[in-house]
């Protein structure tokens, strides 16, 4: 079995109600009173453990409802009066506690403590519940809201740094996946015979150009800066280099069109991201067909998301589409790792036919020098 936080801090609570106990026995040897019977020691450990099993609802309540924006104001006030309601719950408690001691060890004791809740308990129930839920206000109040919150954020950051490492090292792996694309044998192997013809046909500037692009192509793809995150701009240059080498690869049969809105251009999004999905669509649409083929990038702010899709018009998918891809499987772990649930990749049959790649992600802003090119 798994151990839970609230696992945790409920058996924490065995700790101040062994010193409670152990406290009230040493206070009545300083000042020479005899030893408290088993209702007092029973009452005097018993009343911290109550919150020992209030502390799972605090835990379930504080992820029911955390607090964060969107609804920061509304989440702190509801948390403050569940946390005046748990005070009043622990008071009530504790007076509970001390009514059946007194019912159950009564007859035949002479404890103080017994006769007090035995004969006046009743009489004194209100004020007493009352005063007693005014002196452990203040202190209920912070060990709820420190139990609800502050532990539930200590350990959140706790995973966020797990996730960091785990996708940095997914980004040197993206960095490594997107270099083995361009360096490939056959990748490299049809550029470079392409610059050998242009060369031959006395096609100086075709050469010099080809050249420039697949430096300037391996240059941004090695030394793009460490974030986990680019923008969306920098990721869009990126592969508008690779989509000019395969354009002189493929001629007249590659018609790449990008409709970027320029309000997302600043929008972060995974490193590669879309470097990944327009490989795949060339590898397994565009350079199946005979003809002409068409790759559409799109991308725009859709309220709260940015949505980004890939569209080609090749062979498409089928009802059987091929094992995906080592970059797109790694895109979609990296989304998991830096988004949770609140981010989707999602490849489908485009109509009437080829392959419509959507990835779809939280809608975030990232200066200029964030997803800077060194």
């Amino acid at each position: 079995m798994r151990v839970r936080p609230w696992m945790i801090v409920s058996v924490m609570w065995l700790a101040p109600a062994a010193l409670a106990t152990v406290d009230r026995i040493a206070q009545s040897r300083l000042s020479g009173d005899p030893l408290p019977g088993v209702p007092d020691l029973i009452w005097a450990g018993g009343d911290w453990l109550v919150y020992a099993f209030v502390t799972p609802v605090i835990f379930w309540l504080s992820r029911r409802w955390p607090i964060a924006r969107p609804h920061l104001a509304r989440r702190t006030m509801l948390h403050l009066g569940l946390s005046l309601l748990f005070c009043a719950s622990w008071a009530i408690s504790g007076t509970a506690l001390r009514l059946a001691l007194g019912f159950i060890f009564g007859r035949g004791n002479s404890s103080a403590f017994v006769r007090a809740a035995g004969d006046h308990f009743w009489r004194d129930l209100g004020i007493e519940t009352l005063s007693w839920i005014f002196i452990t206000l203040p202190f209920g109040v912070v060990v709820y809201m420190g139990m609800a919150h502050a532990i539930r954020y200590f350990l959140e950051a706790r995973d966020r740094e797990v996730q960091l490492a785990r996708t940095s090292a997914q980004l040197a792996d993206a960095r490594l996946s997107a270099l083995q694309a361009q360096v490939n044998p056959h990748f490299l192997f049809n550029t470079l015979n392409t610059i050998a013809v242009r060369a031959r046909d006395g096609d100086t500037p075709g050469t010099v150009s080809m050249v420039e692009q697949l430096s300037d192509l391996l240059r941004r793809t090695l030394s793009r800066a460490r974030g986990v995150e680019v923008r969306l701009g920098d990721e869009i240059d990126l592969v508008r280099g690779y989509l000019a080498i395969e354009q002189a690869r493929f001629s007249d049969r590659l018609r790449p069109d990008f409709r970027i809105d320029p309000a997302a251009l600043a929008a972060a999004i995974p490193s590669f991201a879309v470097q990944h999905l327009v490989e795949n669509a060339i590898r397994h649409g565009i350079a199946k067909r005979a003809d002409a083929g068409r790759l559409v990038v799109t991308a725009a702010r859709d309220h709260d998301a940015l949505v980004v899709t890939v569209e080609d018009d090749g062979a498409g998918i089928g009802d059987a589409p091929p094992p995906p891809a080592r970059g797109i499987e790694n895109t979609r772990e990296r989304l998991r790792a830096l988004y949770g649930g609140a981010a989707s990749l999602t490849i489908a049959p485009a109509r009437p036919h080829g392959t419509l790649a959507t990835l779809r992600l939280p809608y975030r802003q990232l200066p200029p020098e964030t997803s800077r090119v060194a």
